[in-house]
């Protein structure tokens, strides 16, 4: 499989124009919280995102929606293109579309550093469906060698265009559904709410699945979260293995984004350290 370039050199390149200098998956595995863009005010968007980035995030979480795998439409590559000239963060795309493969070099050249799919994705409907019970797309457990198989195949691809690669699990899929392709991915992203929509509660129910992932992973390879994540929920996604938060109503929605990121990031760390964060006063 070929593997992305190191991530000092990724971190110095310029890609379409764009001043050099901008962050790659940042392979530490110190805790991070990744803003999510979804929840920004997008008359100003690129404003916010300045916000957190003076504040020290490091990581720009970009949720993709298609209104097909998921029933709800978000922005695409126009967007993310006019912020990469405004930000030197590393461009965290999650893709929660159909036929990710047909759009990764899209994303790519408009700025994304880190392309996260769906392994639910990597199946037809007819093969994949949510079913009367479940808001959004499972896997019949018939189908988890054949969908990782093909996740392994897209991460190739993502990396011989030089950047990084994840797997996203919805809440339903298991952990053993993206196994097979875990030796080549760079992230893992486990969903805490269904995908589609923001400002959902946080799933206690999907933990178990971040700790069964967590001890498979190398130290380069990062765990993240998504879905809920405040100051309520972000201690226990920490404890069970997570090491990168995507926050986007927890960190935008409130009157303050940098001291609402500087709080998330202070929480987890603390809940890291086998601790409880001590309340602001």
């Amino acid at each position: 499989m070929t593997q992305p370039q190191e991530i000092q050199t990724l971190s110095m390149k310029a890609s379409g124009g764009v001043p050099a200098g901008r962050a790659a998956l940042l392979r530490s595995p110190r805790i991070r919280v990744a803003p999510s863009l979804l929840a920004a005010d997008f008359s100003k968007p690129a404003e916010e995102v300045a916000v957190v980035e003076r504040a020290g995030a490091e990581v720009l979480h970009l949720d993709v929606m298609d209104g097909h795998f998921v029933p709800n439409l978000s922005f695409g590559i126009p967007v993310i293109a006019s912020l990469r000239a405004h930000s030197r963060m590393c461009f965290d795309v999650h893709l929660m579309i159909e036929n990710p493969q047909r759009y990764v070099e899209a994303f790519v050249k408009a700025g994304c550093d880190h392309v996260t799919f769906h392994l639910e994705a990597m199946m037809p409907p007819s093969d994949a469906s949510g079913g009367p019970a479940l808001p959004g797309r499972t896997l019949p457990a018939t189908s988890f060698p054949e969908a990782a198989r093909r996740a392994s195949v897209l991460i190739d691809r993502i990396h011989a265009l030089g950047v990084t690669a994840g797997v996203c699990l919805n809440p339903a899929t298991p952990a053993e559904a993206v196994l097979p392709a875990l030796p080549e991915a760079d992230m893992i992203l486990v969903m805490s709410v269904w995908p589609g929509f923001g400002g959902q509660a946080f799933m206690p129910e999907v933990l178990p699945v971040v700790s069964a992932l967590k001890p498979r992973l190398r130290p380069d390879q990062r765990l993240e979260i998504d879905g809920g994540i405040a100051s309520a929920t972000v201690g226990l996604a920490v404890r069970a293995g997570a090491d990168t938060l995507v926050a986007g109503s927890a960190v935008f929605n409130g009157r303050d984004a940098a001291a609402a990121y500087a709080d998330l990031l202070r929480r987890a760390e603390t809940a890291r350290a086998g601790g409880e964060a001590v309340e602001r006063r």
